[in-house]
């Protein structure tokens, strides 16, 4: 059978044009949501949203810049115009910049973490709670952090970790600001996940299934479908009595 916990509900999902973001985009909309994708490239969205509506979902994409106010404000007001409502928001949109010591990153890609990784999910969760605490049934949203960051560190990670950290930080801060106004705000932080950025240089996917393999408990990464359900739970009537957290989902690494 079918889960309909989302149905007739308005989620808006950033970076949705692929990876985490487009799995739990679909996620979202198997499970009966009216799904807004945001992204910075019309093209990955036009695609997730032709994924959806080819498995008979409803998705609205709408380009945007989460670094700019206007453009997260332009989202959340195409979700209400086009549904209704906003019940439901995944910030998810994020960079990694580096992979080298820290006194060797530019400032350029220390602005450019900091502006999408922190600033975007500052910006997204202000437009998004404004909305939802205006509505009887308010709302939840889930915050995709790290296990780089409050969690655990590695060489040549320390600027993304540290913005990553900084997500966990406000989830939990905006969680105990916004709960009695009826917004419900969590947070996801994935391990290695079978998209791009978790591919060292050189590697292809079997290498990285094989020190997957060697290396975490479980002997696997997670796929981007495992990382979308804890989401979904967290975004569910499920976790109605969740606040604050921040779900560690990473094959066990920090076990």
């Amino acid at each position: 059978m079918t889960s309909t916990r989302f149905t007739d509900r308005t989620a808006l999902v950033t970076g949705a044009g692929s990876g985490i973001g487009r799995a739990v985009a679909l996620a979202l909309a198997a499970e009966g949501a009216q799904v807004v994708v945001a992204g910075r490239r019309q093209e990955p969205l036009d695609e997730t949203v032709a994924l959806i509506e080819r498995a008979g979902g409803k998705a609205l994409a709408v380009t945007a810049d989460v670094t700019r106010a206007a453009d997260i404000q332009a989202v959340v007001d195409a979700a209400v115009e086009r549904f209704g409502s906003l019940d439901v928001a995944v910030n998810n949109a994020g960079v990694f910049r580096g992979g080298g010591p820290l006194a060797d990153l530019s400032e350029e890609d220390w602005q450019t973490q900091l502006g999408i990784n922190v600033t975007g999910v500052f910006l997204a969760l202000q437009a998004e709670i404004r909305q939802m605490r205006t509505q009887p049934s308010g709302g939840a949203i889930v915050n995709i952090a790290s296990v780089f960051g409050v969690h655990t560190r590695n060489p040549g990670a320390a600027a993304y970790a540290a913005t990553k950290a900084a997500v966990s930080v406000l989830t939990r801060g905006a969680a105990l600001d916004h709960i009695r106004e009826g917004v419900r705000i969590n947070a996801v932080s994935p391990g290695a996940v079978e998209t791009p950025m978790s591919l060292r240089p050189g590697e292809d996917d079997a290498d990285r299934a094989e020190r997957a393999a060697a290396t975490l408990p479980l002997g696997r990464i997670s796929t981007t479908a495992e990382i979308a359900a804890a989401v979904l739970y967290l975004a569910s009537d499920d976790a109605s009595s969740v606040v604050g957290t921040d779900l560690v989902v990473d094959s066990g690494a920090t076990a």
